[in-house]
């Protein structure tokens, strides 16, 4: 009973929005043909009847793991309500000026006062709610598997003269259960192998909630290739923390599957461990911690006084931990001589601006360290914002990232 109240409410609410935007919808066609207008009023409230209708069936079986059609589905429609919320901002500017004209009429004592709405704000509101509109749509549409390579050069002092040239590439953020075939990845792949890296490292969060999730994938992901090796760390996402399981018993099976998924692939998995890498007689440290995150929330797996063990005197510190706030949560503050901090988890949210010049998401309200390349002293941090998506099944501004990182001895 109290789901169905809590369907009703929010039904309710679509409704309100859309009998507002409504209004300005009327405004802007009141000078079309009639049968025009009645089309587009059928069409407006259709997608209405659909979004609401959705809303109250995904809300009644809810647990139901959602195929490709229900994911772009229910994605299509919030994004027609969140464009319309940007007409709804206009409409509140038309009716703050309506409401003002009546108040000076009063006190003027007139009773003059046009009380129709303003065609040109209304237009507005329309024009401008297309813009996120298409974005998204386009996102989905393209942004998804538009697959960049980004190229960062490290000048860093303590790098061993063996490593100056060095190739290492890092990804994030697969989730492989929003994939609806294997192809994108196989393309991811093949880009990765590409650039003929000397390692490459993967920070987290292989799945979306289940193990199961990437058993379609293993086969792909185990193509790539690096000539010293593939490392790997576990993210939020992959300790089946989002789901209700049937016993502790099942959660711990489904993380072990998970880990042995890593193996299947020819990842190494680094749970609070490390490795030393060797080059013509010269070492590199390669940490590796599980998902330690400083918001409220999140637990704190990691273990990186663990994994520091052993690489006390290696000169060279890289370290692999899937949520950045790690670096100011622990690692600045109690380990300084790690190099290089590699993180994901953000995904730039998905969505933003990202030009020269200019980078922008609502993520950075919640992340201090959110994408790119950031430094404190002699340490980096850099945030890659993921290859895969959750959720919103698409990407705008933050596209899909492949990084490569060349060292080089300053």
């Amino acid at each position: 009973m109290r789901r169905m109240i809590s369907i009703g409410i929010v039904v309710f609410l679509l409704f309100v929005i859309d009998l507002y935007v409504f209004q300005a919808i009327k405004t802007v066609t009141q000078n079309l043909a009639p049968t025009t207008q009645k089309v587009i009023y059928f069409l407006h409230w259709a997608v209405f009847a659909i979004t609401a209708g959705t809303f109250a069936l995904a809300s009644a079986t809810r647990g139901t793991p959602p195929d490709a059609f229900k994911t772009y589905l229910a994605s299509t429609l919030f994004i027609i309500f969140a464009s319309k919320l940007v007409v709804v901002l206009f409409l509140f500017v038309d009716d703050a000026v309506r409401i003002g004209k009546i108040v000076l009429n009063n006190a003027n004592g007139t009773t003059d006062f046009d009380p129709s709405r303003n065609k040109f704000l209304n237009q507005m509101g329309l024009l401008v709610a297309a813009v996120p509109f298409s974005a998204f749509i386009y996102g989905m549409v393209k942004g998804a598997y538009d697959y960049q390579v980004k190229r960062v050069t490290l000048r860093l002092p303590n790098l061993p003269q063996a490593f100056d040239g060095y190739k290492m590439l890092q990804i994030s953020d697969l989730h492989t259960g929003s994939f609806n075939s294997t192809e994108p990845l196989k393309e991811a792949v093949k880009l990765i192998n590409q650039q003929e890296a000397d390692l490459v490292f993967f920070t987290g969060d292989l799945v979306n909630n289940m193990a199961v999730e990437v058993q379609q994938h293993i086969g792909t992901l185990k193509e790539i290739k690096a000539k010293t090796g593939v490392f790997s760390v576990l993210g939020n996402h992959d300790y089946g923390d989002y789901v209700a399981w049937p016993s502790a018993e099942a959660k711990r099976e489904n993380l072990q599957n998970l880990i042995e998924s890593h193996g299947k692939m020819g990842w190494q998995i680094l749970m609070n461990e490390n490795r030393i890498i060797e080059k013509d007689g010269e070492k590199i440290a390669v940490l590796g911690v599980e998902n330690w995150g400083n918001r409220a929330g999140f637990p704190k797996y990691g273990r990186l006084e663990q994994a520091y063990k052993g690489t006390e005197d290696s000169p060279f510190k890289v370290l692999l931990s899937h949520d950045p706030s790690h670096w100011d949560g622990e690692i600045n503050k109690k380990y300084d001589d790690i190099d290089l901090t590699l993180a994901g988890h953000t995904h730039g949210m998905q969505f933003g601006v990202n030009i020269p010049g200019w980078k922008w998401s609502p993520v950075q309200y919640v992340y201090e360290q959110w994408s790119g390349l950031y430094k404190k002293g002699r340490q980096h941090l850099y945030v890659n914002t993921g290859l895969g998506f959750l959720g919103y099944p698409g990407r705008v501004g933050f596209l899909p990232e492949i990084t490569v990182f060349e060292l080089k001895k300053a």
